[in-house]
């Protein structure tokens, strides 16, 4: 297995990319911190991590399921501090936890502006600032942030505040590996379009033309992304460090 008693925290794990991760981590013998948080925007949050610790918990595997909004500080402090309490240390951290409102400039408002960096970009920066210490202090550990092709090359008004925190997030992870050097590695995956349940309400139409700017002609699965993480996540990526590994089919 290729993470035998690693212990992980993931942010954002109860759907999505995110619990692609954790059950994918928890097969390969990892012990799983699962961040959620019940909101407006995942209200099925609890039921849905839920299932995730039962799926790790039916195939053997050990897991701590903890709520936690990261964009408070001391909510960030105690998230890691449970982990650690439960674990006694965290080897890898996945900032996959992310928001997006899709709205035109003139119909967004400050708030939702703010709540997406706080959550994207603060989020990913807070837990990397304490989950690191544990890391430094065990002169090991691997963070993975979850940027997107947005922080590249999308130009989309109607996103700007989820692009403005994705690119961010690519100028946390150079700056972090090089903080943290030599002991953590410190990468990021961009992903392009994946199914998941942030995009299942895009008009079909829309789905159809995307995909047809992608070479694989489809949308990514979760897992796909999954895979990409546990290479980093790996002694297999022991030399990969302050990179941006883009994951997008193939794209114009």
């Amino acid at each position: 297995m290729k993470l035998q008693d690693r212990v992980v925290l993931i942010t954002g794990a109860s759907r999505g990319i995110g619990r692609a991760i954790a059950l994918m981590f928890a097969r390969e013998g990892a012990k799983i911190i699962l961040d959620y948080h019940v909101s407006d925007y995942e209200p099925d949050a609890e039921n849905n991590v839920k299932d995730v610790s039962r799926v790790i918990n039916e195939m053997g595997g050990e897991c701590i399921s903890i709520e936690a909004d990261i964009s408070q500080e001391d909510i960030v402090k105690m998230l890691v501090s449970k982990g650690i309490e439960k674990f006694g240390r965290i080897d890898v951290l996945v900032n996959n936890a992310g928001i997006v409102f899709d709205l035109p400039i003139s119909e967004r408002t400050i708030e939702q502006w703010q709540r997406t960096i706080n959550t994207n970009l603060m989020g990913c920066y807070m837990c990397s600032k304490y989950a690191s210490e544990s890391m430094m202090d065990n002169k090991f550990g691997k963070i993975i942030n979850i940027s997107s092709t947005n922080a590249i090359n999308c130009f989309n008004p109607d996103s700007l505040d989820y692009d403005a925190s994705k690119a961010g997030i690519i100028t946390l992870t150079k700056n972090f590996a090089k903080a943290l050097f030599p002991y953590v590695n410190v990468n990021a995956i961009a992903p392009g379009w994946v199914d998941t349940e942030m995009n299942k309400d895009l008009p079909q139409e829309f789905v159809n033309d995307e995909a047809s700017k992608i070479y694989l002609n489809r949308f990514a699965q979760p897992e796909e992304i999954a895979n990409v993480a546990l290479f980093l996540a790996s002694e297999d990526a022991r030399y990969v460090n302050g990179s941006v590994i883009i994951v997008d089919g193939g794209h114009d």
